[in-house]
């Protein structure tokens, strides 16, 4: 058995580009070795169609028969990164490919990266299939709704292992250079079949690679080289057209840097990008407004749920010079009126969550304005999703969602399947510990349906969801969307 899944490994990597023919004999002697195996016999079986998920498998089944790993999800996660990295070309191999396919042009060097990324199961392709997505109309356009399904959940055993485990800091976070080949540990997830692409921006070393929980097309992480917190200022915009230079098919955003607001690491200077064209992106104009001394730049205000301001124009100097003029303002705007404070007893409150992109010849830069005052009613934020929108979002709004793309979490999944139940069988959702904090939304969209069956009920419930999201991002905004909201907008835009 362990034969016949190391030739089906080996031949994987072969047919995926990951091992050179020429390297089969040599690669075949890591697996045995990483499985304490001094013989091996070249079993004669089929080796099309190999589904990478079985193989792994079956090898890790192996591997906790022979007593190597415990078993458990966490190990075996441990282990099955260390398996394909005895398929995995070096560092530096897939550097001179990458930039190789990148003087063909930069969406082949992407593309290769990309499946480079998913063959060598960095990208779980089998668990992120397991991921509900789905989309809802709203007046801002075509959300996207997800629940996120890939993450696997720790063992018991694994979480009682890392309780007892010393204290490390290295690497020092997630998102720092020394994760590439980093052989992981109970509480810090392993990185062996992990390639870095080194790039510069602003004349600093940084890294560029893929999320392993692609939640969109081409999900990428761009990160400093030093482990340094995350700042929005001039040079973040200067970064982000950078990056944008480099890949003009990609955006390039990132998440504020202020907590409740900032929805990430913020211990870590990084962005989040990809090849994808969210609803905010789409998103039109609803009001043009000129600068004074920024006239060569376009400026309006997004329809969208939050509070962008777009900024368009060939020269990405004049650009950055003008958010990053927006930036300061907003920084020390005060509207009472309006409920915005720019401090109070000295804590900071506004900020900004940038994106870029080249679109149609020109650079643009949405600046999304964020603030994360709380109050006695909004202890986790004013704009923050409100109390009664917990029961399917609670947590920060980050760069995502903020363009569009709701990331709930894995628990949706099964109150969702009981609330289908309960509401075909007309049961008392109060009844049941699971889903009673559903219950009084249920009963405010319930009415509005003539018609539910075992055939529309996950879609209307799909819908409902999407529309909670929509309420989560106008919760987000500084400025709602009513004639109020955009007064109080146009206030703040006189003071640029």
């Amino acid at each position: 058995m362990l034969y016949e899944s190391i030739k089906k490994l080996v031949q994987y990597g072969i047919d995926t580009g990951l091992t050179p023919e020429s390297e089969k004999i040599y690669t075949i002697n890591l697996l045995l070795d990483l499985f304490h195996e001094d013989d091996y016999e070249d079993i004669c079986r089929d080796t099309d169609n190999i589904v990478l998920e079985d193989v792994l498998k079956d090898l890790l089944d192996e591997a906790v028969r022979r007593g190597i790993i415990e078993d458990g999800i966490t190990y075996r996660d441990l282990f099955d990164t260390k398996i394909m990295n005895c398929l995995m070309p070096r560092p530096a191999q897939i550097h001179e490919q990458f930039w190789k396919k990148y003087d063909v042009s930069p969406e082949t060097a992407t593309d290769y990266y990309y499946k480079l990324s998913q063959d060598s199961d960095y990208i779980r392709r089998y668990r992120i299939k397991k991921d509900r997505k789905w989309t809802v109309d709203t007046e801002y356009g075509t959300l996207d709704i997800t629940i996120n399904l890939s993450k696997p959940e720790k063992d018991p055993k694994a979480i009682a292992a890392a309780g007892q485990t010393k204290s490390s800091s290295y690497p020092k976070c997630q998102l720092c250079m020394e994760n590439e080949g980093y052989a992981g540990r109970v509480n810090h997830p392993a990185r062996e079949n992990h390639r870095i692409i080194p790039i510069t921006i602003q004349g600093n070393k940084w890294g560029f690679q893929y999320s392993p929980y692609v939640y969109y097309n081409e999900h990428c992480i761009v990160f400093n080289g030093e482990h340094i917190p995350m700042k929005i200022d001039r040079s973040a915009f200067a970064k982000l057209f950078d990056f944008i230079k480099l890949f003009p098919h990609y955006f390039l955003g990132s998440n504020a840097d202020l907590p409740i607001v900032g929805g990430s690491i913020l211990s870590h200077d990084h962005f989040q990008g990809g090849n994808y064209t969210f609803a905010m992106a789409k998103a039109p104009i609803i009001e043009e407004f000129t600068v004074k001394g920024f006239e060569d730049i376009s400026a309006g205000i997004v329809k969208w749920p939050l509070s962008v301001i777009r900024l368009r124009g060939e020269d990405t100097e004049r650009i950055i010079e003008l958010a990053d003029h927006i930036l300061k303002t907003w920084r020390s705007y005060t509207d009472e009126e309006a409920f915005i404070f720019a401090k109070t007893d000295g804590t900071p409150h506004n900020t900004i969550t940038p994106i870029a992109r080249k679109k149609d010849g020109l650079y643009e830069l949405d600046l999304a304005l964020r603030n994360n005052i709380t109050t006695e009613e909004h202890p986790l934020g004013v704009y923050h999703p409100h109390a009664k929108l917990h029961h399917i979002k609670k947590e920060n709004i980050g760069l995502i969602e903020v363009m569009g793309l709701a990331v709930l979490p894995a628990r949706l999944k099964g109150e969702m399947e009981l609330l289908k139940e309960y509401i075909l069988e007309k049961k008392d959702i109060r009844s049941n510990e699971q889903i009673a904090k559903h219950a009084d939304w249920v009963d405010e969209f319930l009415p509005s349906y003539a018609n539910i069956n075992g055939e529309n009920v996950e879609h209307i419930l799909e819908q409902e969801v999407g529309k909670v999201f929509c309420q989560v991002l106008e919760d987000g905004g500084v400025y709602k969307c009513t004639e109020e909201g955009l007064k109080a907008f146009k206030r703040f835009i006189e003071t640029l």
